[in-house]
């Protein structure tokens, strides 16, 4: 007999149904994009408006970046622990609260705190929006729905950057730019709370009844043929006996190593060097374009022109992931890029060149994030995807939020750009190698049967699903 979980990854895919979870997670996404390149679009102008240095400018992308490293790791957990249909509507509640106080901000330094209480709501978006959303997708579609979700970033940085841009004449523009995404914001915050909770979930968890209540409705729904299936047992420490607080979140980050170390660290090392790329690109473009001369609408139509050309990346991502595979597609997309970067700060005097590769390097990088985030959400079993998800997200980001201080007042002016750019491609180079070796092939492969060879801690700490759907492809 089947179980509840094999049931949900073997419906039809509807529009009305799952696409309807995904339009609504896609946009909690476009949200995190667009307060992260506003980071780069803030620097310049609090840079005149408080008279900052280089370096304190820097801070306001780590102000903003750390607060989102520490959400992802907090909602996670909470998703995790309370369910993704909570944490999904709280994160963009939080995130709404502290953006329109940080619009009022008097001085810099409460700006500095207010960036980041708004950055802990944000950051836990991507990892619960990820969870939900995996956990409602048919297995044959997965990939391409958990590729194209990543649509929805480069949709959000442009439309960032063509907001920026058109407030730039404003008096106190930076303010009207943080004001701008609330009232959206709180909107989609109340339309999240008719989003069912997770069938998987709440399997997971020993809550049948709820399960069984979503499942049944997920076929009638979706119009597919009903049939019996069974929700096992929860293990023990997997119910409602899990442990809270603290100790969860400590518990958590323990079974995401004993699961299995390799899988754990490949999820770490890429999230890190890719996106530490990618930030460093997407924050500091408009200060290194404005610092080669261009005015500041030149200057903010950069990241809006590698943000636009990503659009495309996206699409041509979504089609390839599952015709070559996650790995290889990370592997050959990722080194590239970076490569692309070197290119465009060899040839920033030659404007028309500069953009040409800056446009490069955006179809490039969003060929591999989008998948490189179908990829990790895939790694996990049910009881850790959003905490493993969430915990690679957030070491990338603390390592990215210092990354603004270290560019801008070490590597930029003593290496230069195009040498602090081949170090970072170094980085990838290796990260891409690991993983060739320390993670699996996830296509076509059944949620929480990924990796057959792994070697998990004992069923009381993450339990073996009762029975395995066949592996596709």
């Amino acid at each position: 007999m089947k179980t509840g979980d094999q049931i949900v990854q073997e419906l039809p895919w509807k529009w009305g149904v799952q696409g309807r979870i995904f339009i609504i997670g896609g946009l909690g996404y476009l949200f995190d994009a667009w307060d992260i390149a506003l980071n780069g679009f803030l620097m310049p102008l609090l840079s005149k408006d408080f008279g900052l240095s280089v370096s304190e400018s820097g801070l306001v992308a780590t102000a903003n970046l750390v607060g989102m490293a520490t959400g992802a790791v907090v909602w996670g957990g909470i998703a995790d622990r309370i369910g993704r249909k909570k944490a999904f509507s709280a994160t963009l509640l939080v995130f709404a609260l502290f953006s329109v106080l940080g619009a009022l901000s008097p001085e810099y330094s409460v700006f500095l705190v207010l960036r980041f209480l708004a950055g802990v709501g944000l950051g836990g978006c991507i990892p619960v929006d990820y969870a939900l959303v995996s956990e409602f997708s048919p297995r044959k579609h997965r990939g391409r729905i958990l590729t194209a979700l990543d649509l929805w970033w480069p949709v959000g940085v442009t439309l960032c950057g063509l907001v920026a841009t058109s407030m730039v004449p404003l008096p106190g523009n930076w303010r009207w730019m943080l004001s701008t995404m609330v009232l959206p914001a709180l909107l989609l915050f109340w339309v999240r709370r008719g989003v069912p909770e997770s069938p998987i979930y709440l399997a997971k968890v020993g809550r049948e009844t709820e399960a069984r209540g979503v499942i049944d409705g997920l076929v009638a729904r979706t119009g597919a043929v009903a049939e019996p299936y069974e929700i096992p047992v929860p293990a023990p420490g997997e119910g409602s006996d899990r442990p809270k607080g603290l100790r969860a979140g400590v518990d958590q980050f323990r079974k995401l190593w004993t699961y299995n170390p390799r899988i754990t660290s490949v999820s770490w090392l890429l999230f890190i060097t890719i996106m530490l790329v990618y930030y460093a690109a997407l924050t500091w473009l408009p200060s290194i374009l404005k610092e080669e001369g261009y005015n500041d609408t030149a200057s903010f139509m950069g990241p809006t022109l590698m943000s636009g050309v990503g659009i495309l990346g996206v699409l041509t991502s979504t089609w390839l992931v599952d015709v070559i595979g996650r790995k290889w597609l990370i592997g050959l997309s990722a080194p590239v890029a970076t490569a692309a970067l070197v290119a465009f700060a060899a040839m920033l005097k030659a404007q028309t060149a500069a953009l040409i590769w800056i446009g490069a390097f955006g179809f490039l990088i969003q060929l591999t994030i989008p998948v490189l985030y179908a990829y990790v959400a895939e790694l996990y079993p049910t009881p850790l995807r959003a905490s493993g998800f969430g915990w690679a997200s957030s070491v990338s980001r603390i390592s990215t939020g210092f990354a603004p201080m270290l560019f801008g007042s070490v590597m930029w002016p003593l290496l230069g750009l195009p040498m602090t750019f081949t170090v970072l491609g170094f980085v990838v180079v290796l990260a891409v190698i690991w993983m060739a070796f320390g993670a699996p092939e996830t296509k076509g492969k059944s949620l929480d049967d990924v990796d057959e060879e792994a070697e998990p801690e004992p069923a009381a700490a993450v339990p073996a699903p009762a029975a395995k759907a066949p592996v596709q492809g």
